[in-house]
């Protein structure tokens, strides 16, 4: 080939790729103009005061600052415009004027990073988006089925599942011991499950051989702390406590099954005394003493647990399958429609910016990591919290997303003391239950309305 016709071949391709420059960019700029004509974005993100620690940065105490560097991160390698995010910190108690009250103002909130047992209420105001758009099939895999059925509902995911937190129940293994209940106890880091005759036996077991002072099992009604634990032990005969239209229905054989055997533990003398007017923390204060056999745990109970010297076991609330229950219990985010598409573009951005960015997402590691990546790349360090790890599939959805979670816990606990007083049948425990439960839900349905 002659050197001129190498030439003409250079100039062609110079030529060739300034044309295709040109078209990207404008392509570039098409882009940039149809998604945000607004080159400067500013997002309100707000968190609760939540402790969360990290394998990742040991010195990492809060959310507020795990939220914080996210949100710093994104702002420098964000190329669509120039954002800023703004994070609040709120107390617990303000949750509702921080996020209901500044609905229409210029304190919106944008994203949340909240537990979903406080935030699923949310999504009945129709502010609440779905993020079904910005889940990738790598983000989907990565997460439990579990963990994604606890953020949806009809169908759509409105919640973004980060950390989990497990409930299960705590044996004390030398009150075991001492009763002959040997056998039920394993020396491994497990969580166990025994079936509903297991049970019967422990319980029964337990009371008969412990001092008149030392009782057997958990039990409470004093406020609504820890309710969530009652509610899973009403589903051991095998009611799912919540319906499919997210009713409570426990008028049933199953439901009626499992109030009569918690009246009857009650009326055994198995539960504390007058456990209608004690609350969980109670429980803790007796299980610590040395007086009670049976109470919960989790991986932030288990440090104290530890200290106490008490030898224990673990074990999933009972169910009529034997496989059992935990209550889980998770934290995410939100992403909120203030009339602004934009600014609703640059916050489902920040949200999937957290997900497929390994650094942050491995700030998931200190509780049970959502992420089965995170878990695995970090096993060693998880070490004392696989069992948790392996328990994911008995988890279950303990709110039913029930647009007004809170009212139903306000009512619920005082339908618990009336069990446990014992002048009611389990039948009309199962009406009240019922009853209570879902004028609260119809409460909530009647000023529902969802993301359109």
């Amino acid at each position: 080939m002659s050197k001129k016709m190498i030439i003409v071949l250079v100039i062609i391709t110079i030529l060739v790729l300034g044309v295709c420059f040109l078209i990207s960019r404008n392509s570039s700029r098409r882009y940039f103009e149809s998604e945000l004509k607004d080159d400067s974005i500013t997002l309100t993100v707000k968190v609760p005061v939540l402790q969360m620690s990290s394998y990742k940065d040991k010195e990492l105490y809060d959310a507020y600052t795990f939220i914080k560097r996210a949100a710093t991160a994104f702002e420098n390698q964000y190329k669509n415009a120039n954002v800023k995010i703004n994070v609040i910190q709120f107390a617990k108690a303000d949750e509702d004027d921080q996020i209901i009250g500044c609905f229409n103002t210029e304190n919106s909130t944008d994203v949340l990073y909240e537990e979903y047992m406080n935030m699923s209420t949310y999504i009945h105001t129709g502010k609440v988006v779905p993020l079904d758009d910005i889940i990738t099939e790598e983000i989907e895999e990565d997460i439990n089925d579990n963990y994604w059925e606890i953020s949806k509902l009809n169908g759509k995911t409105y919640m973004m599942p980060y950390l989990g937190m497990q409930n299960t129940l705590c044996y004390n293994k030398d009150m075991f011991k001492e009763c002959g209940l040997g056998k039920y106890i394993t020396d491994k880091d497990i969580i166990q499950n025994w079936s509903l005759k297991d049970w019967d036996t422990i319980l029964e077991t337990l009371h008969k051989k412990l001092p008149d002072n030392i009782y057997t099992m958990l039990m409470y009604g004093k406020n609504e702390t820890g309710d969530t634990h009652v509610i899973t032990l009403l589903r051991s005969r095998g009611s799912t406590f919540f319906e499919s239209d997210g009713k409570v229905k426990l008028n049933t054989k199953e439901g009626i099954a499992a109030i009569k055997w918690l009246m009857d533990c009650n009326k055994k003398g198995y539960f504390p005394a007058n456990a209608e007017n004690i609350e969980i923390n109670d429980c803790y204060d007796l299980f610590l003493n040395g007086q009670l056999a049976i109470y919960i745990n989790n991986p932030v109970l288990e440090a104290s647990i530890s200290k106490s010297n008490i030898n224990y076991g673990q074990v999933n609330f009972p169910s009529i399958d034997g496989k059992g229950f935990n209550t889980t219990f998770l934290t995410g985010f939100e992403v909120f429609d203030n009339e602004d598409e934009e600014k609703l573009k640059v916050a489902k951005d920040f949200v999937k910016f957290i997900y497929e960015t390994d650094e942050w997402l491995d700030y998931s590691v200190g509780a049970i990591p959502c992420s089965n990546k995170v878990a695995a790349k970090y096993a060693d360090e998880l070490e004392n919290i696989q069992k948790y790890i392996d328990n994911v599939e008995n988890g279950w959805n303990f709110t039913g997303n029930a647009p007004a979670w809170r009212k139903v816990r306000s009512v619920f606990y005082k339908d618990i003391k009336e069990l446990l007083y014992g002048e009611k049948t389990a039948e009309e425990i199962a009406i009240l239950i019922e009853n209570d439960c879902n004028k609260a839900i119809e409460d909530g349905y009647s000023n529902s309305k969802l993301h359109e």
